[in-house]
């Protein structure tokens, strides 16, 4: 069985992903690796490492000495965050990527995950179900590396055939893990002030538009897509992957479906002039034909599970 890590597994993709990753291949041949010391107790059913990607040395070591096959590079700094702070943030997302796509190159991995993500997009581009291949001119260092990753890792495959699978993430939606810092985060925080009956306060006005999706399909994508026939895949910049569209007023009508006393009002901040760079809604055809794409959680799916489950 193939070994795989999947690197920065502690945060809100991370934590999920391996979990589903280890019911296929077992506990044992999935190593969670993420910056802290101490494995986050929902990784503590199989391997641990402390992992700093910038480590290039320790890095390559590890996988070299360990026989890893797969990586999923998550580790990043998110656009929120990254806006705090762009010479780090440039630096950790792009060198980390160099550390996989090279050791791919040197042929000891077979295949390689990073993720996208629709910040890739910027003001220019079409909002309203943005193409696969567009006008691409992000404002935000988030989205400017994410552009230049999906550049190299399309230069790594035509050059040295470097079996890259990327996805365009739009926003994503779990209650099993917080967030770190984008600018879709608000659409998580809202179910935690509505469980504790709280008046929450939204960063993005109300008709702000953005696409969204539940983690559940999130995860599933991303499995599919590695599972692929390397055939299948024909974009090896990144695929474009919708699930739902909706603003902050329709997330809290949907709420107020089961509680009918949330209130929400709206104080836009910096992270509105990101999102308005982004699109409205996303046109996934290219990964429906490529490799089945289809998501199964719409608005009212997704605000069920979250009460549900959302412990205050």
């Amino acid at each position: 069985m193939s070994r795989i890590i999947v690197i920065g597994a502690g945060g809100q993709i991370g934590t999920e992903l391996v979990t589903a990753l280890r019911k296929i291949h077992g506990n044992e041949n999935v190593v969670a690796s993420d910056l802290r010391e101490g494995c986050p107790p929902l990784l503590n059913d199989g391997p641990y490492v402390q992992l700093d990607i910038l480590n290039r040395e320790a890095v390559r070591n590890y996988i070299i000495e360990n026989k890893i096959a797969q990586v999923y590079l998550l580790a990043a700094l998110l656009s929120a965050t990254a806006e705090k702070n762009p010479d780090f943030a440039w630096r950790l997302n792009m060198e980390g990527l160099f550390t996989i796509l090279d050791l791919a190159k040197e042929k000891h991995l077979e295949k390689i995950f990073w993720p996208s993500s629709i910040a890739v997009f910027g003001p220019t581009t079409p909002l309203d179900n943005t193409p696969q291949h567009t006008i691409m001119e992000p404002t935000t260092v988030y989205g400017i590396s994410k552009q230049a990753g999906e550049r190299w890792c399309e230069y790594y495959y035509n050059k040295f055939n470097v079996d890259v699978r990327s996805i365009r993430y739009p926003g994503l939606i779990s209650y099993k893990s917080l967030p770190g810092g984008g600018t879709t985060d608000y659409a998580v925080d809202i179910f935690y002030k509505a469980k504790a009956g709280e008046v929450f306060t939204s960063f993005l006005s109300e008709d702000t538009a953005l696409p969204m999706m539940f983690m559940e399909d999130a995860i599933r994508a991303t499995i599919e897509l590695m599972n692929a026939p390397t055939e299948k895949i024909k974009e090896r910049s990144a695929y474009n992957l919708g699930g739902i569209s909706f603003t902050p007023e329709q997330i809290a009508e949907a709420i107020q479906k089961r509680i009918p006393e949330f209130k929400i009002n709206y104080l836009p901040d910096f992270r509105q002039a990101i999102a308005d760079s982004w699109p409205n809604s996303i046109d996934d055809t290219a990964a429906q034909r490529d490799w089945g794409w289809k998501h199964n959680f719409d608005l009212d799916a997704i605000v069920n599970v979250m009460l549900d489950n959302v412990k205050i």
